[in-house]
């Protein structure tokens, strides 16, 4: 018997404990090609508010009453599934759960032995060589083409997403300007190598960005990747040089209480000629896959690229790690362990 967390309404705003529900899975007889997997790391992302609504998106909406999924390592203590066996370490999406029978419709994939050999830790594999790290890896070099010598402004710098940006960026020789919340998370992402950091919850975004740009004598700024929006996404039009690149990930700002972007610097789009585009890791992955793993991979082995985990433990845990991502709570990934 396992657990795992079901939805059982749909939140208005910010989600809170009522809307989730602890359940057991009854055991059951694996299928031809089902797994049972005893998860061991949970990863909760703000995507995944999103699918709390009943809306179409890029991802399917979590259905109310009905085991929650997401990222998740686990390791395989049945196989009926062919090229998996007892005792092998995989990534899937059958999270928010203990563990319990998947298939194939869960993604399941066994992490490298190579890589565990080496001494990586599997839940790598839920922040810097997975989804979290694909995302800041595709987003920086593939959607916003960013070079040597171009001034990066990163939004959430000390979030999973934007302290990979931030590390990716200073190993190409990147000029780096992050936003985080508090002194504690500025400091860190300064240790990571960015040339400032500015705090946004110290004063206006746009006056703080305006004075680092001033300090690092650069007339603007290249390239932003937004995890943020609002206030974060005005100041990158106001301060963007000619054919800057927006590379749009995400907009933690608004995703629970749905306000309209304000914009207030869009005209500038037009006489700056600048480059906007969302985009979604799994539009890109599966054509990058291997060159991503290396190159991470290289940067986490000499130390270029690192981590902080912010560990919630317990199945019981994993809303308030989640609600936690809406209240800046983790600095670095927000992890559960079982």
């Amino acid at each position: 018997m396992a657990r795992a967390w079901c939805l059982t309404s749909r939140p208005r705003g910010l989600p809170t404990p009522d809307n989730f529900a602890l359940r057991d899975i009854p055991d059951a007889p694996l299928a031809d090609g089902q797994l049972r997997v005893r998860n061991r790391w949970l990863s909760v992302d703000p995507y995944m508010r999103a699918r709390m609504n009943d809306a179409k998106s890029y991802a399917a909406s979590f259905q109310i009453d009905q085991p929650m999924t997401g990222g998740a390592i686990g390791e395989v203590i049945e196989s009926r599934l062919d090229g998996f066996a007892p005792g092998d370490i995989i990534l899937h999406m059958g999270g928010w759960r203990e563990g319990g029978a998947i298939g194939l419709e869960l993604m399941p994939r066994k992490l490298p032995q190579a890589a565990l050999q080496s001494g990586m830790s599997p839940q790598t594999f839920l922040h810097n060589m997975g989804l979290t790290g694909g995302t800041a890896w595709i987003g920086l070099l593939r959607i916003a083409a960013a070079k040597p010598g171009d001034t990066i402004f990163v939004s959430a710098a000390a979030g999973a997403v934007g302290s990979a940006v931030v590390q990716i960026a200073k190993a190409r020789e990147m000029t780096v300007i992050g936003s985080a919340g508090g002194a504690e998370k500025c400091e860190w992402v300064r240790e990571l190598g960015a040339d400032a950091a500015i705090d946004y919850k110290a004063g206006p975004v746009l006056d703080q960005l305006a004075a680092a740009l001033r300090t690092l004598e650069k007339p603007g700024i290249d390239v932003y990747f937004d995890n943020v929006g609002g206030e974060h996404l005005d100041a990158a039009f106001a301060t963007a040089n000619d054919f800057a690149r927006f590379a749009i990930c995400g907009m933690i700002d608004v995703y629970n209480d749905g306000r309209a972007q304000e914009m207030k610097y869009l005209i500038r789009a037009i006489p700056a000629r600048i480059r906007m585009e969302g985009f979604i890791y799994t539009d890109q992955f599966t054509d990058c896959v291997d060159e991503f793993y290396a190159d991470m991979g290289g940067l986490i082995a000499s130390g270029a690229v690192t981590m902080r985990e912010t560990v919630q433990d317990g199945i019981a845990a994993a809303p308030e790690a989640f609600l936690g991502l809406f209240s800046g709570d983790n600095i670095g990934k927000m992890l559960v362990r079982l």
